[in-house]
């Protein structure tokens, strides 16, 4: 902490870095032992929210439309993923994850050994606080159409 004033904005962004560098080398060792890139197993963890369409995921994985496809497709072939038509809009495909799909991708969060370890030194009260605190601080735009 930093005086009376507590922990400022730059080292909460420095914490957040080291943590989430943790968290995706974990992620991709963990994505990889399924056969999937980082980018495959990542697009399985935004679907398990719920369906998107592929401009959702292009944005959300920061990469363009075309790779999007690309990754779709490979997922698709596996029966990871399925398209849909939008409901309103039926030039809008949706990604829906098939049960196949849930399946891999919680065997993937169930390898995640050091995130697991790190988060289970919380207490439940802990654990209940920084869901609510990441929640309100990184949920505030939607992630779905």
């Amino acid at each position: 902490m930093t005086g009376t004033r507590g922990v400022d904005t730059a080292q909460l962004m420095e914490l957040l870095s080291v943590s989430l560098g943790a968290y995706y080398g974990d992620f991709t060792v963990a994505a990889a032992s399924e056969n999937l890139t980082a980018s495959q197993g990542k697009t399985l963890n935004v679907l398990r929210r719920g369906p998107a369409a592929m401009r959702v995921l292009a944005s959300i994985l920061s990469c363009d439309a075309s790779n999007m496809t690309g990754i779709v497709d490979r997922l698709e072939k596996r029966g990871l993923v399925r398209r849909e038509p939008g409901l309103t809009d039926r030039r809008v495909k949706n990604v829906v994850l098939t049960d196949e799909g849930e399946r891999v991708i919680d065997v993937i969060r169930g390898k995640m050994h050091t995130t697991r370890a790190g988060l289970d030194n919380l207490s439940a009260d802990e654990r209940d606080t920084l869901y609510a605190l990441l929640e309100r601080a990184f949920t505030s735009q939607p992630t779905r159409v």
